[in-house]
């Protein structure tokens, strides 16, 4: 283990000094950023977003699978296609409805229960 130090003892100068200058040097050029809202606002306004996109994607898909369903339906001669064909557009219907059901849940009735996960401690409780 002494032979280590000995070794490396005359350059350990040089390497402090590189390392100080990698230090100095990152910590130079990094760039400082200042938030202007808080995470929870941001994340917010990301998850609107994506949702919006999620919908009107949705709501695209709907109305062209909706078109190929029908269209199957109608030019196919076999009973059991036609069938099909009218499930698959039951089941686009119900997708797309959930999907926009979860955008009107979030946009009409959540805000309706904003404040009553608080407790007000100048009120005084029911059992006093």
């Amino acid at each position: 283990m002494k032979r280590f130090f000995y070794r490396i003892g005359p350059s350990l100068g040089r390497y402090y000094f590189f390392i100080m200058m990698a230090f100095l040097l990152a910590l130079s050029l990094s760039a400082t950023a200042f938030a202007v809202d808080d995470m929870w606002t941001v994340a917010n306004r990301i998850i609107v977003d994506v949702y919006e996109h999620i919908a009107g994607i949705s709501t695209v898909l709907a109305g062209l699978m909706s078109a190929v369903a029908v269209i199957g339906a109608k030019m196919s001669n076999n009973q059991h296609k036609v069938d099909q064909a009218w499930d698959w557009l039951r089941r686009i219907w119900v997708a797309w409805a959930v999907i926009n059901g979860i955008g009107a849940f979030l946009s009409y009735v959540l805000p309706l229960f904003q404040g009553l996960a608080t407790l007000d401690p100048g009120v005084a409780s029911s059992t006093s």
